[in-house]
């Protein structure tokens, strides 16, 4: 890849100036899940003990480029001391005179956090100027949110061109994973793709079946692809309108060689609720007052054998309604298969979007994946094969 890690750089003595993303759910100015700042947590440690003196950039929120007290990220400080173990020093701005002479204070062990880059109308415009502003705070520049990299932002983007810059312990995680799992990956490669809606990821579809071997296809996007192969699917969830371009993108995954799986049994159920009685039909079986809430057992099997075949595995997205019990089955047994084979070392297994994240989790799988992105837009548009901002830029 042509972008610089922390490894390449030399920091002893220097400002580094480090885009983060430390938007957690704060609940009456209390952190409520820190899971965001613990994983930066390498960066910034890292940072310090090669000498450098780390000035974090964050948004926070979504104040509209005005000043907000309740979406500063002053709040956010006695958790960050505790996870990085050194004082955090603050600046009310992220530009001008107040953040310039706290980073020239700045000294070695102690981190500096700077205010809300969202503050500034001109941060989510990419505006040059801000980002000369945020650039004379530091030596070198360090991305280590992958989750905001796919806006082209100024504390992003912008930047990333006026200091030399390289990519944190989080960005380069991220980026190794996702290139072996799409870039260049061990063969057979398997995607598994679900959610609601088959209109939300035509990107995503579109790219994969040219780049894997096997797409699964789950959740309430199955249903669309059913009905498209002339299959009633009941009261189900499905984009009965986007038929003929499901047809499409199983025609062009033919051309391809990818092959796209669905449910050949199914799990449904009258009512929509949690412990709703249900019943294990053929696919093609769908009582009109029913509708498909999870795949079935004979589809878990297939599935996990598919797995079993593969090399390398993305997934995104649950095969059922993995929110209600018994409609998480399918998604928790192929979860468990997959766990057990990365365990085994013989998948690697990449996941993320957050509905992902959650099923996984709840699953018990999380752990033993190979690695779980929890960037979401960022996460969903290298997999639809498109050029993320905050990248490109550090490849400059």
């Amino acid at each position: 890849m042509g972008w610089k890690t922390l490894d390449d750089m030399d920091l002893n003595g220097k400002r580094v100036l480090v885009r983060v993303d430390i938007n957690v759910p704060v609940v009456d100015g209390v952190v409520t899940d820190a899971t965001r700042i613990e994983r930066i947590v390498p960066t910034v440690r890292d940072i310090l003990n090669a000498g450098g003196k780390p000035i974090l950039l964050a948004h926070f929120g979504r104040p509209g480029g005005e000043r907000r007290e309740n979406l500063s990220l002053k709040q956010l400080i006695p958790t960050l001391e505790t996870a990085f173990e050194a004082d955090v020093l603050f600046a009310a701005d992220c530009v001008g005179s107040e953040a310039e002479l706290a980073a020239q204070a700045l000294q070695s062990g102690q981190v500096l956090l700077l205010e809300n880059t969202r503050f500034h109308a001109g941060e989510t415009k990419n505006d040059a100027d801000l980002a000369a502003g945020m650039a004379r705070l530091g030596d070198v520049y360090c991305n280590d949110a992958f989750s905001a990299a796919h806006r082209a932002h100024s504390s992003t983007e912008a930047i990333a061109r006026l200091l030399p810059a390289f990519a944190g312990r989080l960005m380069q995680a991220e980026l190794e994973a996702l290139e072996g799992a799409l870039g260049a990956p061990k063969r057979p490669v398997t995607a598994v793709v679900g959610g609601a809606k088959v209109s939300t990821k035509l990107d995503l579809l579109g790219n994969l079946i040219e780049k894997v071997d096997y797409l699964v296809i789950g959740g309430g996007m199955a249903n669309t692809f059913l009905v498209a192969k002339g299959i009633g699917v009941g009261k189900s969830l499905a984009e009965r309108e986007m038929k003929d371009t499901a047809s499409e993108i199983m025609k062009k995954a033919d051309s391809t060689g990818c092959k796209i799986i669905l449910p050949t049994d199914i799990v449904v159920a009258e009512k929509f609720e949690a412990n709703a009685p249900s019943q294990v039909l053929p696919a093609d079986q769908c009582p009109e007052n029913s509708m498909i809430l999870d795949a079935g057992p004979d589809s878990v099997a297939a599935i996990s054998d598919i797995f079993s075949q593969s090399k390398t595995l993305i997934w995104n997205g649950p095969l059922g309604a993995f929110e209600m019990e018994p409609f998480d089955t399918a998604t928790n047994a192929a979860a468990m298969k997959a766990a057990a084979l990365t365990r085994s070392g013989q998948l690697i297994s990449v996941a993320g979007g957050g509905d992902t994240v959650a099923a996984l989790n709840a699953s018990g799988a999380a752990h033993d994946f190979s690695y779980i992105s929890t960037a979401g837009g960022a996460f969903l548009e290298w997999m639809e094969g498109k050029t993320l901002p905050g990248v490109a830029a550090l490849e400059q």
